[in-house]
């Protein structure tokens, strides 16, 4: 999938702001949107919260997010909206007072034993119906506000949905729906003979509580996001959190769009256009190939804090072709602060949503990005010339005992040894552009470059043309100096996003 702008294909170099920064536009203006300024962002990820836009039932208020779009114009910067409706984070924090207070109406979802949570459940059809209004009249907005300069790209519809703290909803309401019969409308997408009556664990055993929330968080989905593109069809993508040891229900929102339960949701939320993974874990590469096996396409709307994210970036376009890619808590990293600089996140806190600490410090991660971002966004012509060819290609050192790659080109082998680097710093990874079978770009970080002849077998002999570093202005290579004096021994990318372009041939030495 490609996004298109102006007619022209997007790369959505973004960012997302911390929950409820957008909540005043008065704090936007003084406290985010100058901390952005040097980033190289175009595109930034703004939550609005349903609470801010019907603060009495009945009675809509857009001046927040219509004061966004103003910001956002005057920045010109793009947005995408996420509606923080009946559920943020697994819970409904977000929801006006008037649906918090009235519990009998707007249902609370139970853990075992009939003990009353904080998340309503996606069993209530009034709670649904509800949002549903909301976001239509959300999206009516839009439409008339926006349809013509287009500063909103997409919606994110609720945040990290499911069930937090439990595996499934245990009140009256979701009991008896447990104990009927599977859904029929999920008995045929299984490809099962319709008609017969299969309860949830039959049909899933151990999962079926899982399974059954699944479902559930994904109709109502599917009832609020078809009703807000009757409105205006803009593209709408669901978050996932996602699960991580310990692997349980509950421990991470129970019932999300998570890798193993995207079947269930793409049977019955048929309007979501992309299911969409919050990486904070290690192993981003494998989170990637789970979210696009079968061509799906990628949307990484929340990405790591720490300088890892300045180099997760580069596979994330040329391995994945992802359409955007954007760290949380963007407005903490500006590229005034100095390298090395920390900003921890509060550990309890994160202990509770089983997040992986490290992901949340900013360690002098602004000025890297920006260096990331800034480089990719000038190569993005050249990287839709080439997007979904054997010219393109991308790496990533994927644990810390993985030295290197080879990459094979069309005229030699790319050797690429990752270097050592301590955790401020960004990781090994990078793209690779051919431009002709004898010239290619690489952009990244730290990396060791070799270039040999296929196979590095005897009797062909590679030599490097031109080494140069440089770079691109309006789509145009300008070289800088080219390095064929003693540099030549040294072909490496280091800790700073930088790219380099090689020039080389192949000669066949055998008499």
């Amino acid at each position: 999938m490609t996004l298109y702008v102006e007619e022209k294909p997007y790369m959505m170099l973004a960012g997302e702001i911390h929950n409820s920064s957008s909540s005043s536009l008065g704090y936007m203006k003084e406290k985010v949107w100058p901390e952005l300024r040097g980033l190289h962002l175009n595109t930034l990820f703004v939550p609005v919260a349903w609470e801010t836009v019907e603060p009495e039932e009945g009675s809509f208020d857009f001046s927040i997010p219509e004061g966004l779009l103003e910001q956002a114009r005057e920045e010109k910067i793009r947005l995408v909206f996420l509606w923080f409706g009946l559920w943020k984070n697994g819970e409904s924090t977000y929801v006006p007072e008037w649906v918090k207070k009235d519990t009998r109406r707007f249902v609370r979802a139970c853990y075992p034993g009939g003990l009353l949570s904080d998340t309503i459940t996606p069993l209530c059809l009034s709670a649904v119906q509800a949002d549903q209004k909301a976001f239509r009249k959300f999206l009516n907005f839009l439409k008339e506000k926006d349809s013509e300069q287009r500063t909103v790209l997409m919606v994110q519809v609720e945040n990290e949905i499911g069930f937090l703290g439990g595996d499934r909803d245990y009140s009256d309401l979701a009991e008896h729906e447990f104990r009927k019969p599977a859904p029929q409308a999920l008995i045929k997408s299984l490809g099962l003979e319709e008609n017969e009556e299969i309860t949830w664990e039959q049909l899933y055993k151990d999962r079926a509580p899982e399974m059954f929330m699944a479902w559930h968080y994904a109709c109502a989905v599917e009832m609020i996001a078809s009703a807000g593109k009757e409105e205006y069809p803009l593209p709408m993508y669901v978050n996932a959190w996602l699960n991580q040891f310990p692997d349980r229900p509950g421990n991470y929102p129970s019932g999300g769009p998570i890798a193993r339960n995207l079947p269930i949701w793409k049977a019955a939320a048929k309007s979501i256009d992309i299911f969409a993974p919050d990486i904070y874990l290690s192993d981003f590469d494998a989170v990637c190939r789970e979210y696009t096996l079968e061509g799906a396409p990628l949307l990484i709307p929340e990405a790591r804090r720490d300088a890892v994210s300045a180099s997760n970036v580069f596979p994330a376009f040329a391995v994945y072709h992802t359409i955007g890619f954007s760290p949380f808590g963007i407005e903490d990293f500006s590229p005034e602060k100095e390298l090395g600089q920390q900003v921890r996140a509060d550990r309890e806190l994160l202990e509770q949503l089983q997040i992986d600490e490290l992901a949340f410090v900013y360690n002098g991660t602004g000025p890297y990005l920006a260096r990331s971002y800034k480089l990719l966004d000038s190569m993005k012509e050249l990287y839709f010339q080439y997007r979904g060819t054997k010219a393109l290609q991308g790496y990533l050192q994927k644990n810390e005992h993985e030295k290197g790659t080879i990459l094979r080109l069309s005229n030699c082998d790319l050797e690429l040894t990752y270097l050592r680097h301590s955790s401020a710093e960004p990781g090994c990874a990078g793209i690779v552009i051919e431009d002709s079978e004898n010239s290619f770009f690489l952009a990244g970080c730290n990396t060791e470059i070799r270039l040999t002849p296929h196979g590095n077998v005897p009797g062909k002999h590679l030599t490097v043309l031109t080494m140069e570093e440089g770079t691109f202005e309006n789509g145009r290579w300008r070289r800088g100096r080219v390095l064929n004096g003693d540099e030549r021994y040294h072909k490496v990318l280091g800790c700073e996003p930088s790219v380099l372009r090689f020039r080389f041939c192949v000669e066949d030495i055998r008499s």
